[in-house]
């Protein structure tokens, strides 16, 4: 039975492959006699099941050397406490909000550090992103944190701010949830990046944080010794017990990309997927996306129907069609389309088809 085309946001659609692998490992890992999910954490068979997911990010993310990979728990979400007791010391952090996820990295931050804003697009719906000209950067800010994609509200940075052209000596921090493995990473630019596994690279539960080594060391007394980059990166992400199960599907999905070609192919396809659909709705009398040509998301696409009344037929038709999870954050309203890499060409041709029809019939 063919299944459907899952457009969530996250927790999202996963390579088929990997799921099936995953099912036929389920009882048995590798003629060990017991599934990931019953291994301890230390023992050789889940140690070579982190060294190998670890390597394969590092080849996929092209990590450079001078740079940890943490595998921890708590999402992206908690990274926006953690983050200022591990470097804010504190002092002050400058925050660039450019929509939901940048509000709530502010809002929570501000929680452990002076959180300071030094740009926002609320005025323009965050429907655009500021210039980083425009930025108000202070001289002693630990570090300046962007939201690199924001899933809600569609925006993207399609190149990372350099900050030192900026004048700035701090680290930029980036949460790259929905697009991490979508395209290439300039770290030359990246103090850290972090984000949440379950949009991109596997399953709720697993948190990927990348640091570079000069910034472990420095946490708060009072951070808790779990949250400890320095001591997470020690302990080679065993410090406590860790996700084992969710590193372990990140791992399938690491080896997926592998064979899809890499970072390079897939951003390829993205691109794709992305033309495709977003040309459909420039050309539609009946949809409309509102973000910024120059800003708009190649992983989640808002769109909304210039007749709203027509929502809940729209949504009821595309679950008959078998397209799922179309309908939009409850703070924005309309739909989202998320085009994550395994989402295939054909899910988009679908949901293009759908679309289309609906709207002869409109």
């Amino acid at each position: 039975m063919k299944r459907p085309y899952n457009f969530s946001a996250g927790p999202a659609t996963m390579p088929e492959a990997v799921l099936q692998q995953a099912a036929a490992e389920m009882l048995d890992w590798h003629g060990s006699g017991m599934g990931v999910m019953e291994m301890s954490h230390r023992g050789k068979e889940f140690i070579s099941i982190y060294e190998q997911a670890e390597a394969d990010l590092r080849e996929l993310l092209a990590v450079p050397a001078n740079f940890k990979i943490l595998f921890m728990q708590g999402g992206a979400l908690a990274e926006n406490a953690i983050i200022p007791l591990n470097l804010a010391r504190g002092g002050a952090a400058d925050f660039v909000v450019t929509g939901s996820w940048g509000q709530k990295s502010y809002k929570e931050a501000g929680k452990f550090c002076n959180a300071r804003l030094a740009a926002s697009t609320q005025a323009s719906g965050f429907t655009t992103l500021p210039e980083p000209s425009s930025w108000q950067l202070d001289a002693d800010s630990a570090y300046v944190h962007i939201c690199s994609n924001e899933t809600i509200h569609g925006v993207e940075f399609h190149q990372l701010p350099d900050l030192k052209a900026l004048g700035c000596d701090a680290p930029l921090v980036v949460d790259f949830s929905s697009h991490v493995a979508s395209r290439p990473v300039d770290w030359s630019r990246v103090g850290l990046a972090f984000g949440g596994a379950q949009k991109n690279l596997g399953p709720a539960g697993l948190t990927l944080v990348v640091v570079r080594e000069d910034l472990l060391g420095h946490a708060v007394p009072h951070c808790p010794s779990a949250f400890d980059y320095k001591l997470v990166a020690e302990a080679g992400s065993m410090y406590n017990t860790p996700p084992t199960y969710a590193i372990y599907m990140a791992g399938l999905v690491f080896q997926w990309l592998k064979a899809q070609g890499g970072v390079a192919a897939i951003e390829a396809a993205n691109i794709a997927k992305a033309q495709l659909f977003y040309d459909y709705l420039d050309g539609s009398a009946l949809y409309e996306n509102r973000v910024a040509k120059d800003c708009r998301s190649r992983m989640n696409i808002p769109f909304f129907l210039r007749d709203e009344s027509r929502n809940d037929a729209f949504l009821a038709g595309a679950k008959a069609a078998g397209l799922l999870q179309l309908k939009g954050h409850k703070s924005v309203g309309g739909m989202r389309a998320s085009l994550y890499n395994a989402m295939p060409i054909e899910g988009v041709q679908a949901l293009v088809a759908y679309m289309q029809e609906f709207e002869r019939k409109a």
